[in-house]
């Protein structure tokens, strides 16, 4: 949610309030989600159903490092080249564009967390931020050229399966 969303932690609520007590504390949290225009900004030019096809590779198995998880759909990207797939993994992260440079200077706290650190092929996937993800995209797939393909895609619900068949 936190990539089509903005989300809040309104108030804390403690485990005396519930009948039968839970083990655990509650919150109320609150999402206000985007607009496409604003959806369209955050991603800055990457294809909604690219990012979900990195996001979906590098959680697929448990405890893998993001390099692990990546390597299967890299070598499909880069048509089985295996020295590019490595210059990719063992990169240094690409410079954020101007657009995420400028909501940076504007303190957009998405933008704020979109950096990728110089070791992000060896941390695990939970340990990257929904916008790191845009930028890994960036890196494996190039951002889309504005040939339109974003923009008829941000009207697909990219996260969801058809009801009878694949997505």
């Amino acid at each position: 949610f936190q990539l089509y969303a903005d989300c809040s932690i309104h108030f804390k609520i403690p485990p005396t309030v519930f009948y039968p007590q839970p083990k655990v504390d509650s919150a109320l949290i609150g999402l206000h989600f985007l607009g496409p225009s604003q959806l369209r900004a955050r991603l800055a030019g990457v294809n909604p159903v690219n990012l979900r096809s990195v996001v979906t590779s590098t959680f697929q198995q448990r405890r893998k490092t993001v390099r692990n998880g990546l390597k299967p759909l890299a070598l499909t990207v880069f048509g089985g080249d295996k020295e590019r797939v490595k210059e990719f993994l063992d990169g240094a992260p690409c410079p954020l564009p101007r657009c995420v440079e400028e909501a940076r200077e504007a303190g957009d706290k998405f933008a704020l967390s979109q950096k990728l650190p110089d070791d992000w092929a060896k941390k695990r996937p939970e340990e990257l931020t929904p916008g790191q993800f845009v930028e890994i995209t960036r890196m494996l797939y190039g951002p889309n050229d504005g040939d339109g393909g974003g923009e008829s895609q941000l009207n697909n619900k990219v996260w969801r399966k058809l009801k009878h068949g694949a997505n």
